[in-house]
């Protein structure tokens, strides 16, 4: 058994995302075990160098995570031959030019979402990566989330029987600054700095909803700005420019539907932050970010409408929670080593950017369905 290096850019590595989940979930605990076992039997260790724009920052946090290697100067990283992959995480724009300055210093590419704020861009990344013989990817996290993987195995062993609707819902409520800080960021309420619910969120929902239910055919979508005005980081009062909340209707090849609803201004009454909703003709299945609970033809309850008194069915208990048959791994790790292994022993990549194509093309569609007031249909999109 050898031991393998691969070093890693991580561009953005002092943002949120990319300190706690890239870092400390995923790349450095892999580190730590010695090393992510490839199919030969050796371990690929990786060794990331931190990039960003304050040194300050830098140099701190690597001290705090033990990490060896940060540098202000991306050009100077990339001109590395011993970095081999290129990752970026910071917030805002210009993720394809920077992607394509990795893919010119022949790195391949690792990349957070949204790669772009429109589909040909993502399609033009990907044939420039194509051609240089480069391997490309994008950050799918939520289907490795334990809820989502049980609820696939339900779908998969079809004890559901014909699919006949999906549910997704999501949300919170995200307080608007003036009195109670807000949990989420300004910069994801102005669209200058690239924010805006359906361009954060719709991209996880389409690699989701293929996933468990394939790909949809076609979608009509309203979007609106729920809290108009919102307080900064500095509490000074701004307008929102983008929307804060959005429902979509999917149809599905053979009949089945699908709604959508995701806010940032929803308070919530419901199993948690994300809840997935399979319907079947032989039985239902609920699914959050940990659990999933499912209920049989032969469990179905036969309720009646209470006028009189109220409901004596306790309709939660009538449902049986999928136990535990597999051991929680994060969920951004498990994307990491997916990719990992593309890059070392070419392993399939299921999160290639014809993925993040796909989550643009329902973006996009989102809005012209808004603004035209009417259905869009959703080609299918071949790779």
């Amino acid at each position: 058994m050898a031991t393998r290096r691969i070093g890693i850019i991580v561009h953005g590595a002092t943002s949120r995302i990319g300190t706690t989940q890239h870092l400390m979930n995923s790349l450095l605990p892999i580190r730590a075990e010695g090393g992510l076992p490839l199919a030969n039997g050796d371990r690929l260790v990786p060794d990331p160098i931190l990039v960003g724009r304050s040194a300050d920052k830098l140099a701190a946090l690597t001290a705090r995570l033990g990490v060896e290697r940060w540098t202000t100067d991306l050009d100077a990283a990339l001109a590395d031959p011993d970095d081999e992959v290129f990752f970026e995480c910071a917030f805002g724009g210009g993720r394809v030019g920077l992607a394509k300055r990795a893919l010119a210093a022949g790195k391949h590419i690792h990349l957070e979402k949204p790669v772009a704020e429109s589909m040909a861009e993502v399609l033009d990344l990907r044939a420039v990566a194509e051609a240089a013989g480069r391997k490309h990817a994008v950050m799918q996290d939520k289907i490795h989330l334990p809820g989502l993987v049980k609820l696939k195995t339900v779908l998969d062993l079809g004890t559901l029987g014909k699919l006949l609707s999906m549910k997704l819902e999501f949300g919170w409520w995200v307080f608007d600054g003036e009195h109670i800080p807000a949990q989420r960021t300004s910069w994801n309420y102005r669209k200058a700095t690239g924010g805006g619910l359906v361009l954060d969120m719709f991209p996880h929902w389409r690699y989701v909803i293929d996933h468990l239910f394939g790909a949809p055919t076609a979608l009509t979508c309203h979007m609106r700005t729920a809290q108009p005005k919102r307080w900064n980081e500095q509490h000074q009062p701004y307008d929102v420019d983008v929307e804060d909340e959005a429902r979509a209707i999917l149809e599905f090849p053979g009949g089945m539907v699908g709604e959508v609803f995701s806010s940032w201004a929803t308070r919530i009454r419901r199993d948690d932050m994300l809840v997935v909703t399979a319907e079947g003709t032989m039985g239902s299945a609920v699914a959050t970010l940990h659990q999933c609970w499912t209920q049989s033809l032969a469990n179905t309850p036969k309720p009646v409408f209470p006028v009189q008194a109220p409901q004596t069915i306790d309709f939660r208990e009538t449902w049986a929670e999928v136990p535990e048959l597999l051991p929680f791994k994060n969920s951004y790790r498990q994307a990491w080593e997916a990719y990992l292994r593309h890059v070392a022993e070419d392993a399939p990549n299921t999160a290639c950017l014809l993925q993040a194509a796909r989550g643009l093309q329902l973006i996009e569609a989102c809005h012209a369905s808004h603004r035209q007031r009417r259905w869009v249909d959703l080609p299918a999109m071949q790779g």
